[in-house]
């Protein structure tokens, strides 16, 4: 008889901080990583000795724990990086987040004045009941800094208009920047309320964060667990209210079955699910095809020219380009930049596998995104390295009807596969930030070593975005009680 084991699903910070956290406790298991590399969208890539992240990624995070697991995974102290990021409109610079002053001295008066009118109005008569993205984010600040501010940049992200994106992401991502508290400030300075808002330093490893994640990956090898690359899932076969078997296929494409005990899934929600036999009930089919993503283009630049800009990276809320977001890594740390006299710029598009821009060649897209520097302004010096990445399925979408489809398919499996646990961004299929993300793998994680029931799901529920420092966001971690026997655990299989 095949012996079970414990499997998890996915390689990136969620999946390796499971094992992670499974390993220190001397439980085995295997981790399956359809790709090539391990960190998922937190990993970091090279271009020569040149490091640019999949994105921007900070190391940021209330919860004490995480910040010193961290550190214990990277094996040496985080760096700690000076945060600037402004917001690029219409060829002006905007401090991130918006300051009155700053504001008002690109606008000019009038401007400003009509951007105060505009707030003025959406307090005095807000809408009622906002239900997307648009009509809470009028609410919040006025109809007229919707549309410098949020209105292009959103719509870059997400492909879709800002009335089909549900009022759940903006109160999770925007909740707290408060603009009657900033404009108090700018006026009355230090005789106004002290405003604590967006960090202005945060953590980084000194390679990027692939650094720690591959760090993470060796660690978990010497406990005792199996970790296989170019491994995709292909099917997740159920029996008995459980998970019995997973069906997965190499890149040669042999195929591999493994007998579960316990099952960790960081796989997308929606392939989890219709990757199943017997299949789900139709309601629940329905809800999980139902689920939609954004995939994410990113085409690296190595110019001959150092200082391009100052900032870590840039908000670009102009409609005439389509980058939405701009890294300059050489301000992030000195080691991912090999020659200071050179700079290298991640360019972020935002897309739809099979796009326009999704399949565009590759050459065509490095002369796409040079051009759009010209356009901003920013095209100093000459391309000497370049590189194009593309990540299928990087964020779940927020579209209006997504919590009820969540609901759908988190009930379902509560009552009818117990020994599955859903961790991270694309396994809960919500937008969570790194430290949320681990914080769902180590509630998995001691849920199967200490036979405890907590759930994962309830981490971030309060929708608090995580830079606001006014209060202190609840992440449901709790050091696993000292006076449990391990003997009494489930899941334990030794091999």
């Amino acid at each position: 008889m095949t012996k079970r084991t414990n499997l998890i699903i996915g390689a990136g910070p969620a999946g390796l901080t499971a094992a992670y956290e499974l390993g220190r406790r001397d439980i085995p298991g295997i981790v399956l990583e359809a790709d090539d590399v391990v960190g998922g969208l937190a990993r970091t890539l090279t271009l020569g000795d040149y490091r640019f992240d999949i994105g921007a990624h900070r190391f940021f995070t209330k919860v004490k724990e995480i910040e010193s697991l961290w550190e214990e995974m990277l094996g040496e102290p985080l760096m700690t990086c000076d945060r600037l990021t402004r917001i690029l409109y219409k060829g002006k610079f905007y401090e991130y987040p918006l300051k009155a002053r700053n504001a008002l001295k690109n606008m000019g008066i009038f401007e400003a004045l009509a951007c105060i009118a505009s707030y003025g109005r959406a307090k005095i008569k807000p809408i009622p009941q906002p239900s997307n993205f648009e009509q809470w984010v009028i609410n919040e600040f006025g109809e007229k800094l919707f549309k410098m501010f949020f209105k292009s940049y959103t719509e870059k992200v997400w492909g879709c208009s800002c009335t089909e994106i549900g009022a759940d992401w903006a109160a999770q991502r925007i909740k707290g920047l408060n603009l009657g508290k900033a404009i108090a400030g700018a006026v009355f300075g230090k005789r106004g309320k002290t405003i604590k808002t967006l960090i202005d330093q945060f953590k980084y490893p000194r390679l990027g964060p692939g650094q720690l994640w591959e760090s993470c990956a060796r660690n978990i090898v010497t406990r005792g667990w199996s970790l296989q690359l170019h491994t995709k899932v292909e099917e997740i076969q159920r029996f008995d209210g459980r998970v019995a078997t997973v069906s997965a296929k190499t890149s040669n494409g042999h195929l591999h079955e493994y007998s579960v005990d316990q099952l960790i899934s960081s796989m997308p929600l929606r392939e989890l699910l219709l990757s199943m036999r017997p299949a789900p009930p139709k309601e629940v089919l329905d809800a999980a095809t139902n689920l939609a993503y954004r995939d994410f283009l990113i085409v690296a630049l190595v110019l001959d020219k150092p200082n391009i800009f100052p900032d870590n990276w840039i908000y670009v809320h102009s409609p005439e380009v389509k980058v939405g977001r701009i890294d300059n890594f050489g301000n992030w740390t000195p080691d991912m930049l090999p020659d200071r006299n050179t700079s290298c710029l991640a360019m972020e598009y935002f897309v739809f596998e099979g796009d326009e821009v999704w399949s565009g060649a590759d050459d065509d897209l490095v002369k796409m995104a040079y051009h759009e520097l010209g356009v901003l302004g920013l095209a100093k010096g000459k391309v000497i390295k370049n590189r194009v990445v593309r990540v299928r399925k990087a964020y779940p979408v927020y579209d209006p009807g997504y919590k009820a489809r969540l609901d759908v398919i988190r009930t379902w499996l509560g009552e009818h596969v117990l020994n599955l646990h859903c961790i991270g961004r694309n396994g809960q299929h919500r937008y969570n930030n790194q430290d949320h993300s681990m914080a769902t793998a180590l509630i998995a994680a001691r849920n199967i070593a200490f036979a405890e029931s907590r759930d994962p799901w309830s981490v971030n529920e309060d929708a608090e975005y995580h830079e606001i420092a006014e209060t202190e966001r609840q992440a449901p971690i709790i050091p696993p009680p000292s006076n449990l026997d391990k003997s009494r655990a489930v899941g334990v299989v030794r091999v």
